[in-house]
């Protein structure tokens, strides 16, 4: 594993050079450098070298001539870094690094440094940042910058809105923050709430009394309780009813929830972690989502890129894909025409179709290697096709809701309407495609009642 860069931000000279020592002196196992280590005199000098290196940690005095820790910090924030950042400070400061700790930095140390709390607290954001390079996979700058923001909100509580088209992953982005948190050896819970329908919602996210509606035959906890001291995950949260809005509202304001049917507070400590593909601020001003919700969730945005924007992953994908579902027994490799096939194609359905297309390929290949032919035909086709070929994407700016239509729409068409052939395509179960074409009142164009193509849509439907 590479060196983790380290830049050590100190006016003091000695300072910087017991720092660099220090850190410059951690091997692992192998007997390489733990840690690639760049000094600043200045938090002036810092910026500069942020706008032309990439580092992965920042040790910053916080009292320094001209820009101190605090302002360091800051600027960085600016610049939208989400490097983690350790504030170094002698003791009669303490209630101005803990400020900056709300307002983002890492952690803190007490000057003078004791080396073993130290090397402890740089190896706590490193060990970090290895859970979250487990979970995450991914080599582009755009997914880099992903990772270290999953490191710097980590420690906190605060709720995080994650936001990204369907099949980005935010569902590992949300378990990445969950392992790389100090709740990380408590329970993750996730729930999709799109695939259930309301009274069912409630229930399970806040629990039921035996009795208190048709079937309820027993007292159960809700994921709010069964998660508690944990992590709960909200997936598809811009589909929630407005009276659903309010409940989840009341329980994320007063740290409680009462079960359906009872009137009993119970009190739960739960990181709450949501993600969407809807833009919710238009839905804030139609009114179709609530304004105070919306603000209470996004106190912490972190927004995943599409597969098209951060291409230089798709290699990294492809070869860990091979490798989950294949077998050691059988070595794959890929053919060229393959290979180049999958690095241009616009992956409309992002990381998750390129999932579904190595694992369709793995089972359709003779021998040991995947050929063109073994590609779903829709890569095929965009291959042979003039231009872009293949999903043509919308203009830059459309909304998260109108890309998601337009991908379901060209799916749809490509397939002859056929949900499961479109379904698999988008890399999206049969029930969660269906409900996007409810969702969008999305219907087969009228070829005629009782034709074979007719019956052959509702077949497939049921």
């Amino acid at each position: 594993m590479a060196a983790r860069r380290i830049l050590v931000v100190d006016d003091e000279k000695n300072q910087r050079d017991i720092l660099q020592m220090i850190l410059s002196g951690e091997f692992d196992e192998s007997s390489a450098p733990l840690y690639d280590v760049k000094t600043a005199s200045s938090g002036q000098e810092a910026l500069r070298s942020f706008k032309h290196e990439n580092f992965d940690l920042v040790l910053t005095d916080l009292k320094m001539a001209g820009m101190d820790g605090i302002q360091l910090l800051n600027e960085l924030t600016q610049l939208d870094s989400a490097t983690p950042v350790i504030l170094m400070t002698a003791h009669g400061s303490i209630d101005s690094v803990k400020e900056a700790l709300r307002g983002g930095a890492f952690d803190y140390l007490e000057k003078p440094l004791d080396r073993a709390k130290l090397l402890a607290t740089v190896a706590k954001a490193v060990s970090q940042m290895r859970a979250v390079d487990e979970e995450i996979i991914g080599v582009s700058d755009a997914m880099e910058r992903v990772k270290k923001m999953i490191v710097k909100v980590s420690p906190s509580s605060s709720t995080v809105l994650i936001r990204g088209e369907s099949g980005t992953g935010k569902e590992r982005i949300a378990r990445a923050i969950h392992k790389a948190s100090p709740r990380a050896n408590e329970r993750f819970q996730a729930v999709n709430c799109a695939a259930i329908n309301e009274n069912l919602l409630e229930s399970e996210l806040f629990g039921h009394e035996k009795g208190s509606f048709t079937g309820a035959h027993a007292e159960k906890k809700g994921l709010f309780e069964i998660a508690d001291k944990g992590t709960l995950f909200l997936d598809e949260i811009g589909e929630i009813s407005p009276s659903m809005q309010a409940k989840l509202l009341r329980a994320l304001q007063e740290k409680e929830v009462t079960h359906v049917g009872g009137t009993r507070a119970i009190k739960v400590d739960v990181r709450v972690l949501a993600a969407t593909n809807r833009d919710l601020e238009a839905m804030v001003k139609d009114g179709r989502f609530r304004e105070d919700l919306y603000y209470r969730l996004n106190v912490i945005p972190v927004n995943v890129p599409p597969l098209r924007q951060r291409r230089d992953d798709i290699q990294v994908l492809m070869d860990y894909f091979l490798a989950k579902h294949g077998s050691p027994a059988r070595p794959m490799r890929i053919s060229a025409e393959a290979k180049k096939m999958i690095l241009e194609y616009g992956w409309p359905g992002n990381v998750r179709q390129l999932e579904s297309a190595i694992e369709r390929a793995l089972l359709l290949a003779e021998g040991d290697e995947i050929t063109a032919e073994d590609l779903p035909v829709e890569i095929r086709s965009a291959a042979q096709a003039e231009g872009s070929g293949g999903f043509k994407l919308p203009p830059e700016g459309i909304s998260f809701e109108d890309l998601e239509r337009s991908l379901i729409v060209q799916a749809m068409e490509q397939t002859g309407w056929n949900i499961t052939r479109a379904a698999k395509l988008l890399g999206l179960s049969f029930r969660t495609m269906q409900y996007r074409l409810d969702k969008f009142g999305l219907k087969r164009p009228n070829r005629g009642k009782g034709s074979a193509e007719e019956d052959d849509y509702e077949e497939e439907a049921e």
